[in-house]
């Protein structure tokens, strides 16, 4: 039984199902190529234009965390193995972690519960990127 299916939070039951999740979001090259320029900006290795947004602002790094965990949530959909499904999970509880420490930024119907198991991580990640893309993406 593939416990990520099992919907145990309030997050995990408001989650869209993946295909509608992620129904706009870019390809999946284009966003690997995106996040890892966000990240190479964030971490100093690469100036780009959106430079002083990460460098500057939670907000910014919400929307790197979230892009990176939705990237590796696509990907372990796409090859349900377990390095992928662990790298999902890893970033998910990343991208949960930024959210519980600021709360003020998140978006979607439910906050990161507390005590969420780790396997609820992508359901939460799902929602949020779900709203993040009916907000049209701000910090891009």
């Amino acid at each position: 039984m593939n416990v990520d299916a099992v919907p145990d939070s309030a997050a995990a039951a408001a989650a869209p199902p993946p295909h509608e999740a992620y129904a706009d979001a870019p390809d999946l090259r284009h966003e690997m190529h995106q996040v890892l320029a966000l990240g190479a900006e964030r971490d100093g290795r690469q100036a780009g234009p959106a430079t002083g947004a990460l460098t500057g602002g939670r907000a910014a790094e919400r929307v790197w965390l979230l892009r990176r965990a939705a990237l590796m949530d696509r990907m372990a959909l796409g090859d349900p193995g377990p390095g992928p499904v662990a790298a999902a999970a890893e970033t998910a509880g990343q991208f949960v972690l930024h959210d519980r420490r600021h709360p003020d930024l998140a978006t979607g119907p439910y906050l990161p519960d507390p005590v969420t198991p780790a396997h609820g991580h992508r359901h939460y990640v799902r929602q949020a990127y779900a709203a993040w893309t009916a907000a049209g993406r701000p910090g891009i």
